[in-house]
């Protein structure tokens, strides 16, 4: 038998003004619950976790939370209010009965000072604080949105085995694909005010949702072939010019207000970068570059040759330096050390994380073009901004709403259009998926992979970098920084593949070193070659040509710039096959040197 649920929200509805955000929304947590809530930006998803929280009361409905069960709620803005510290903060989460050893581990895991004052800390520092709030009490339900959110890499995969860990049920949403996919055993889909379950992970969720969207769509063209069906009937059927069948007539008012009423999915962002001239085929190189601050060292002898067409990611832990890298790379800082070249014909356009080119008093319109109008120039081509906007999901009436009132979905696809709309042949994109829904990020995937200039990207979505660069460039410590070929899987693979390697190097090392075999005595008749030595020698080099002969052709399929963003799993299966003949290649050309060198000794 199932347990009873610890929250259950029943024909949960709620308008502001005109369509309903919600309509009659059923939604079930039970203990053991990993429940994904995803759909598009502005669909209710952080409205409806507001109301199984309590923070926000429906205009109808039943909500039913088990007596005594506890729920913590992560919001997007943290509200530190008045707490002196971290830890007080923190703690101030807890109930009488948790235990208080949490907080001392939590702020100790998520790497945060407990004595540093709330006003003081970074989006990322903020974040962990309000996570290690939410986590603390070890409540019954936790609700998480965008949990993700300014966190780093290495505090990502800490979640994600913290969420593992925990008794608490948990319903999350999240942009970020590989941290659902991890995380999740349920999805719930808000779309359209009303909500579709599915008990399966993340995962699964894209194909069920594209196929219920086939089916909606062909049912909606049914509904309009039977619409016309019936008013030709009401115009040409002999019946009904004779005795106008009432009840039929009934129907069809019935089918038209069914098909008036009927909401179709909401419509995809279209984009497009602004056109300009081709930079030349070098776009940066940089020789050994150097940058310090005091006695730390963020950046340490790094070279690199970056050109047109190139998509290069950066990651690395918050802090690590990777702001610096980047504007060392494109000139906008000046390294202490080294050098940095840029090429010719460059044509910069730059998405700020912190969107401080958003002023949040200005409307919609003037954050757009910067107070210029009512127009925006788009490929060399005027373009009203309320046409421009509708591309970019924005109703009409938001024009004239200012920046400050705009949900975090909304300010992104705000700063994604303001920056594309600039002529560029070179995007520097810092961490452009925030608070984007997934289809949108599935459009500027296509775009970043078919745009033809170059780009930088700096992004802590794992999913996003394996789907759009071609490199990563990653720190190793002690300002140390490595370019690995491929996206964020590929660099983890590299990187194990290297760590196996050196572990390897050092067991072979600590061994005491083999006896060398004994001299031959003298008088003895030299032997002559095995016949599997024999066999070896003579057929090593065909084997040597067609390993050499599969690198090639798996490279030159993977040189080919689109291949990873179009068919991810078939560029990382070339990788490895690459990665495996070359280990074999070495092997065999050591083996046949070895032969060679034994043919030349016996023979001699």
């Amino acid at each position: 038998m199932a347990p009873p649920p610890l929250l259950r929200l029943d024909g949960v509805r709620l308008t502001f003004g005109g369509t309903p955000l919600l309509a009659d929304v059923e939604l079930g947590v039970s203990p053991g619950d990993r429940i994904a809530l995803v759909g598009r930006n502005g669909s209710g998803k952080s409205t409806l976790l507001k109301i199984a929280a309590g923070t926000v009361e429906p205009d109808g409905g039943e909500v039913f939370r088990q007596p005594g069960a506890t729920i913590r709620y992560l919001a997007q803005e943290p509200d530190f209010g008045d707490a002196p510290s971290v830890e007080a903060y923190v703690a101030a989460g807890l109930g009488p009965a948790d235990d208080p050893y949490r907080v001392t581990r939590l702020i100790e895991g998520l790497g945060l000072r407990a004595d540093a004052r709330p006003g003081d800390l970074s989006g990322g520092e903020a974040r962990r604080a309000a996570l290690a709030r939410v986590l603390a009490p070890e409540p019954d339900i936790v609700l998480l949105d965008e949990p993700t959110n300014h966190l780093d890499l290495p505090t990502i995969e800490w979640l994600e085995e913290e969420v593992a860990s925990i008794r608490s049920a948990v319903v999350i949403i999240s942009h970020d694909r590989r941290f659902l996919e991890k995380t999740t055993l349920a999805t719930v889909w808000l779309d359209r005010g009303r909500v579709r379950r599915i008990e399966e992970g993340f995962g699964s969720f894209e194909a069920w949702r594209d196929k219920v969207l086939e089916e909606e769509e062909r049912d909606l063209q049914k509904l309009d072939r039977k619409i016309v069906r019936e008013e030709h009937w009401l115009r040409y059927g002999v019946t009904a010019r004779r005795t106008r069948n009432e009840r039929r007539l009934a129907g069809l008012h019935q089918l038209r207000a069914d098909r008036k009423n009927a909401r179709r999915a909401t419509g995809v962002v279209e984009m497009q970068v602004g056109d300009t001239r081709e930079s030349g085929k070098l776009v940066i190189e940089a020789k050994a570059i150097e940058k310090a601050y005091g006695d730390r060292v963020l950046v340490e002898n790094f070279s690199t040759r970056i050109q047109r067409g190139d998509r290069v990611g950066f990651v690395g832990p918050n802090g690590a330096g990777k702001t610096t890298l980047l504007k060392m790379l494109i000139g906008e800082a000046a390294p202490d050390a080294g050098t940095v070249r840029l090429g010719t014909n460059l044509d910069l356009a730059f998405l700020d994380q912190k969107r401080a080119s958003l002023r949040d008093d200005l409307p919609v319109s003037e954050a757009l073009t910067d107070g210029r109008g009512d127009q925006v120039m788009v490929n060399g081509e005027p373009r009203h901004v309320a046409g421009y906007l509708k591309d970019f999901l924005f109703q009409p009436e938001q024009i004239r709403t200012p920046v400050g009132n705009l949900s975090g979905g909304e300010r992104a696809r705000l700063l994604l259009a303001k920056t594309l709309a600039t002529p560029a042949n070179v995007l520097v994109l810092d961490e452009p998926t925030n608070d984007l829904d997934m289809e949108t990020l599935d459009l500027l995937q296509e775009l970043i992979a078919n745009y033809p200039g170059t780009v930088l990207l700096v992004s802590h979505d794992r999913d996003f970098l394996d789907r759009t660069v071609t490199s990563v460039i990653s720190p190793e410590g002690d300002g140390r920084w490595l370019e690995y070929a491929g996206g964020y899987t590929d660099m983890a693979a590299q990187k194990r593949g290297a760590q196996a390697e050196a572990r390897k190097a050092e067991k072979s090392a600590a061994k005491p070193a083999a006896a060398a075999p004994a001299a031959r005595p003298a008088g003895q008749p030299s032997t002559k070659l095995s016949f599997k030595q024999k066999f070896a020698l003579e057929n090593l080099p065909k084997e040597i040509a067609k390993l050499e002969a599969a690198i090639a052709k798996a490279e030159a399929e993977m040189a080919d710039p689109a291949l990873f963003a179009k068919n991810p799993d078939r560029f990382s299966k070339l990788a490895q096959e690459s990665e495996a003949s070359r280990a074999a290649l070495a092997k065999a050309e050591d083996e046949w040197l070895e032969l060679e060198m034994l043919k030349a000794e016996l023979e001699g």
